[in-house]
């Protein structure tokens, strides 16, 4: 069976916002579910080059897959690269034959887009007026266009601590550059930093607010002033990647809060075994990206990517 080699041009041919939010959804609700497989995600720290990597299984609705994924902050500074660079294997869970050979990095963006997104639909307000960014870079663009998607033309409110960032994404996507108060300010506040102090404060948020905190991926991270996750209620994707590496990681380690504190997972409220928003109070979603997500919307791009004839076929591997 040939491998399918779809590049990151490839894919951008293939990708829609709503292929994205219906793959990710499916996978947020077979998580909450108990129906797919997700190993715990496997970290290669290198100090020496300032990053890591980390390789991501994953089986969902008969497709398994694994992304070889980094995270080097200070590639843009140092290489002139993008802080995040992926690959992505798609296999035949029957035969163990190599399907595709996706670019990661879009699929990456993507997915953590509509994980936002997603989010937002369960989690905020049902008629929500803005959208406040907190760090304007690549994760920024993909949020803004699922809640778009989702909610129709949101006011965005653009903040970042680079004003170039901030006045780059107002020429793109529109929108006004705002103080980090008035961002946060927001009736759907989306924090996507690398910040290891918080940046977004209590005292700033409003009542029934709902924030997705995007930013916290690794031990040591956090984007909220900790009184957010005290006095919210605070859905994560998985308790062991959330425990050990998500916003929520440096409070508890702290002993601000408590693992019993949290609401739950935002596949228990997909799948309707917790519930979601209940009244005025600020809802929190700590995103640390979970594996069945790539699988689910690596699964959906290689489909369309058969039906459509896109990519270029190759022997990989024999089959003798």
């Amino acid at each position: 069976m040939p491998t399918l080699l779809l590049s990151a041009k490839d894919l951008r041919g293939l990708y829609t916002v709503e292929l994205g939010l219906e793959a990710v959804e499916r996978a947020f609700l077979a998580h909450g579910r108990g129906d797919a497989l997700m190993p715990p995600k496997v970290y290669l720290s290198l100090p020496k080059y300032d990053g890591d990597f980390r390789a991501m299984p994953a089986f969902l609705d008969g497709a398994a897959g694994v992304k070889w994924v980094n995270a080097h902050p200070n590639n843009p500074r140092k290489h002139g690269l993008p802080t995040v660079r992926a690959v992505y294997v798609l296999s035949d869970p029957d035969t163990a034959s190599p399907l595709a050979i996706l670019d990661g990095t879009l699929l990456t963006a993507w997915r953590t887009g509509a994980a936002g997104g997603i989010a937002s639909k369960y989690l905020a307000k049902k008629k929500p007026r803005t959208l406040g960014l907190v760090g304007c870079g690549v994760q920024a663009r993909v949020l803004i266009d699922a809640h778009r998607a989702l909610f129709g033309d949101l006011e965005l409110l653009l903040a970042d601590a680079s004003a170039q960032a901030a006045e780059a994404l107002q020429k793109e996507k529109g929108g006004r550059v705002v103080s980090l108060q008035e961002a946060s300010g927001a009736d759907i506040v989306c924090s996507a930093t690398p910040a290891r102090a918080p940046v977004v404060r209590r005292e700033w948020v409003q009542a029934g607010a709902h924030i997705n905190a995007m930013g916290a991926d690794a031990p040591g991270k956090q984007e909220l002033d900790p009184r957010l996750l005290v006095e919210g209620r605070v859905f994560i994707d998985d308790a062991d990647q959330a425990l050990h590496s998500g916003e929520i990681n440096v409070p508890l380690h702290d002993g601000l809060i408590q693992a019993e504190q949290l609401a739950g997972t935002l596949g228990e409220v997909v799948a309707g075994r917790k519930p979601g928003r209940a009244g005025t109070e600020v809802t929190v979603f700590d995103s640390t990206g979970l594996a069945v997500q790539d699988v689910a919307l690596a699964r959906a791009l290689y489909d369309v990517a058969l039906a459509k004839g896109v990519g270029q076929r190759f022997d990989l591997v024999e089959d003798a």
